[in-house]
């Protein structure tokens, strides 16, 4: 497999209007829900968002906890200020995270008592990047289909103010990257996982990337999901695992990085974080 050379960005025009959109609303926004890929809480940081919200309370929500590393998990949850550990599949997440806004505005609600506002309603807005499960959170909220979801970035394309309960108002907003990667390792990993749209992405630079990191820090998992006997020629010994054979008994190299690939992002490997907290930037 060949070296790291990757240069990736992706910001199609919908992601600018959406930030500017974002912009507009945060005036009637109490708190910011950010929902992080609990596989990759620091690459999926969007430092956009980061701007947007630096004046606003925030919950960290680390989604897809299932599909981290639980080891990891529990670091990262001690790290971060004001974060939940979630699965937006399967968790009762409603009230776990109503729960946690309620207690973070809990100053907001007391200030509207003084006024004489007995219902006051907080506003939350809901925002991460693309494919990282605002959607999916959103339905469990409120128990429906409202927003649209499917498994790939660039689904949710406008802003949607959603009712929860008499306290609690949610604005759902499309996923928003940034216009330049400053750190290519982190569009790596985010291309990894597939909040990049393909067509933009170097694959096979993907997969190295992906079997180098496995092979330092989840070996055991390589070993026992593709029935290897060592990791010394990965690449080559999956394809042939797999029988992904062209003439001449050459590995099928597009059939085994697309494969590979899939494996990664449905998890087929086991739980596994392709960040510690010990990766920490400032």
């Amino acid at each position: 497999m060949s070296e790291n050379k990757t240069n990736i960005n992706w910001f199609p025009g919908h992601m600018a209007k959406a930030k500017r959109q974002m912009e507009e609303q945060l005036k009637l926004v109490d708190i910011i829900i950010e929902l992080r890929d609990a596989r990759i809480p620091f690459a999926s940081e969007n430092p956009l968002l980061k701007e947007l919200s630096k004046n606003k309370k925030r919950l960290i929500i680390l989604n897809k906890a299932d599909l981290a590393d639980e080891i990891e998990n529990k670091k990262f949850i001690d790290y971060f200020d004001n974060a939940l550990l979630i699965d937006s599949l399967h968790d009762n997440v409603s009230k776990l995270i109503s729960n946690k806004i309620k207690e973070m505005c809990n100053d907001i609600l007391e200030r509207a008592k003084r006024k004489g506002i007995r219902n006051k309603t907080i506003r939350a807005m809901v925002v991460g990047i693309p494919n990282v499960g605002k959607s999916t959170l959103i339905n469990s909220f409120v128990k429906k289909k409202i927003a649209k979801v499917e498994n790939r970035p660039g689904v949710t394309r406008n802003l949607q103010w959603i009712k929860i309960d008499k306290e609690i108002e949610l604005l759902d907003t499309p996923g928003v990257l940034w216009p330049k990667f400053e750190n290519q390792e982190d569009a790596i990993k985010l291309a990894i996982l597939g909040t990049i749209n393909d067509n933009v992405l170097d694959k096979e630079e993907l997969v190295n990337y992906c079997l180098l990191y496995l092979k330092n820090n989840y070996k055991d998992l390589l070993i026992k999901y593709y029935e290897l006997d060592n990791i010394d020629n990965l690449f080559e010994d999956i394809g042939r695992k797999k029988n992904y054979l062209i003439s001449g008994g050459q590995i099928d190299k597009n059939k085994t990085i697309d494969s590979i690939l899939k494996d990664i992002r449905l998890n087929k490997l086991g739980r596994i974080s392709l960040e510690k907290v010990e990766d920490v930037r400032e």
